[in-house]
């Protein structure tokens, strides 16, 4: 399904729109499989979606007993210290809604990135084994086939965490990635959810705002594929849909 592109006045409407088409989602999950499975992106950009998820008119769209929460990345810090995705989503929504603790499926960011990334392994093979929606892997693995996964986009391509660079053996073959390099001046100790999981999704929004993802954003929608160079270009989903949620300084070369 080709890619979708919406771009807005400003970050406002354009997270507004997001959180309205995320609820649309949930509740179609809902009420077709009896659940909804969302990852989470950390950085700024989702902040004010997530705010508007613990708003009350949100809260009450959503059956929160049969939502269960992943994430696509994380640092490996523990989940009480500023930097974890986790710890964001948790004081900006989580710890407002009325999310069963046992529904949140957390990376461990307290452990090494290689612990964590195999711990993370096997919540995804529980969560599976107990909700089978996606095929078994080439190696036989299973994991969740998220409804929704929410990513962002950097200036300079990445995505999650899945850094400009050779495509390694353990990213076409495994659910997880462990990050142990330093990549410009970001901290390594991350692990990351790999293109495998990503495109086995229903559907993915990304979003992206700011003059300087501009040139960035022209290059991975209307470029020649590089996606060593572009890692936000590895995310192709098998059969669901992606959509860009683009405000106009983004947006401004790919109108």
């Amino acid at each position: 399904m080709p890619p979708r592109l919406l771009i807005f006045d400003d970050y406002e409407s354009l997270s507004r729109i997001a959180v309205e088409m995320l609820v649309y989602i949930a509740r179609t999950a809902i009420a077709e499989r009896g659940l909804f499975t969302l990852a989470l992106s950390g950085g700024g950009t989702p902040q004010r979606l997530f705010e508007f998820l613990a708003r009350v008119e949100y809260i009450e769209q959503i059956s929160w007993p049969q939502t269960f929460i992943f994430w696509g990345d994380e640092r490996c810090v523990p989940p009480d210290q500023d930097g974890s995705n986790y710890k964001q989503a948790y004081h900006t929504f989580l710890g407002k809604v009325p999310l069963p603790p046992e529904n949140i499926y957390r990376i461990r960011g307290e452990y090494p990135p290689e612990d964590a990334a195999d711990d993370y392994t096997q919540q995804l093979l529980d969560f599976a084994a107990l909700y089978p929606a996606a095929p078994p892997l080439a190696t036989g693995v299973r994991f969740p086939h998220f409804d929704l996964v929410l990513l962002g986009m950097g200036s300079d391509g990445h995505t999650a965490s899945l850094f400009p660079g050779p495509i390694t053996e353990r990213e076409r073959t495994s659910p997880t990635l462990p990050v142990t390099a330093h990549y410009q001046e970001r901290p390594a100790r991350r692990v990351s959810l790999t293109p495998l999981v990503f495109n086995a999704a229903e559907n993915i929004f990304f979003l992206v705002t700011g003059a300087a993802k501009a040139e960035t954003l022209r290059a991975v929608l209307h470029g020649a594929p590089d996606l060593e160079r572009f890692p936000a270009q590895r995310i192709q989903p098998t059969e669901g849909q992606v959509t860009w949620f683009v405000d106009e300084e983004a947006g401004c070369y790919v109108k």
